[in-house]
């Protein structure tokens, strides 16, 4: 490892990845390997929590990797791995598990969220994610983790577990760090502009998916809700403004123009003209990074190698940590 500071993240392939997903998040990925020593995982462990097809977490592992690479991530630069290939993200976690609370774990809101969806299958899996979470990032040693703000709570219990671990063994973890996106960080529904754009809602054109047909894309923009006031205007915390001030930040967000410039253009012209370019410059974002993907879909033996040697570095690395804890706990190594 060189001297840069480590990062850290993962995905889930539980579903499709969205253009929230992408500017929120993968975009700054991008920039964020210029300066550190970054390491991405599918997260395909976290996926079993609740029911998926075998088939579909498979092909969507791939899926991630592929969007990745397609969106700028070098896999020569970075590490990039399947986290079921590392088994010492299981392990640690069951280790972490002893060392944290079922208070803490029972507070957490994506417990509460998921518990209330799938109230059919509330599995042990669902109450301890977080600690699996957990030894995702600090089997590393990472410094910074890039989260959304609704986000930073998974980091808050990972520090809290890392803390009350050093605090009994001395100095085994780094505590991580949130590290939140300056641009981007939260695109919302394109029908209820006041949610974030999920791809797990029901509503398919309420959410951009990064594997839709350019055609359809467009459509989605052009039918996003708005309101009857027809003057393009960012109006920050004005829920009757949601629909349009959501455009404008996905605008500024594929072009990288400010809100104000933008609304600027659009002072005296009405919404369906605002729709329309918003459309074409998000079509025209997205259909550079879809064409690499067509053709590393098609290049299985390519993703599996990138899998295979991410994995094998994955390990070398992690495993330095977890020796480190078994050693603290007592176990004979």
């Amino acid at each position: 490892m060189d001297d840069k500071k480590i990062i850290f993240s993962g995905t889930q392939p539980s579903g499709v990845l969205t253009l929230g997903n992408y500017l929120g998040a993968i975009k700054n990925w991008v920039e964020l390997q210029k300066d550190y020593r970054c390491i991405y995982a599918m997260m395909d462990l976290h996926t079993i929590t609740v029911r998926n097809t075998p088939a579909d977490i498979r092909r969507r592992t791939l899926e991630v990797l592929a969007l990745y690479i397609a969106s700028g991530i070098d896999p020569d630069e970075n590490i990039m791995f399947i986290q079921s290939q590392n088994p010492n993200h299981a392990e640690l976690a069951w280790v972490l598990n002893c060392y944290t609370y079922m208070g803490e774990l029972q507070r957490m809101t994506q417990f509460k969220d998921k518990s209330a969806r799938h109230a059919e299958n509330i599995n042990a899996g669902l109450l301890t994610y977080p600690v699996l979470m957990a030894a995702d990032i600090l089997l590393y040693q990472t410094d910074f983790v890039p989260v959304g703000k609704d986000q930073m709570q998974h980091i808050e219990i990972c520090r809290d577990i890392a803390g009350r671990f050093n605090s009994l063994y001395g100095d085994v973890f780094k505590i991580p760090e949130g590290l939140l996106s300056k641009t981007g960080a939260k695109i919302m529904s394109l029908q209820d502009p006041v949610k974030k754009m999920s791809k797990s809602d029901p509503n398919p054109k309420s959410y951009i998916s990064m594997m839709d047909d350019m055609n359809v894309i467009a459509k989605k923009i052009k039918g996003a809700v708005t309101d009857s006031e027809g003057k393009v205007e960012y109006r920050e915390g004005d829920d009757t403004k949601a629909g349009i001030n959501n455009l404008l930040s996905i605008m500024s967000a594929v072009t990288g123009r400010s809100i104000e410039a933008i609304a600027a253009d659009y002072q005296n012209q009405g919404y369906g003209v605002f729709k329309a370019d918003v459309a074409e410059a998000v079509v025209e974002c997205i259909r550079p990074i879809r064409e690499k993907y067509d053709k590393l879909i098609n290049d299985k033996a390519y993703l599996s190698g990138i899998c295979k040697n991410g994995a094998e570095n994955a390990r070398r690395i992690s495993e330095r940590t977890l020796n480190k804890v078994y050693k603290k706990v007592g176990f004979v190594i």
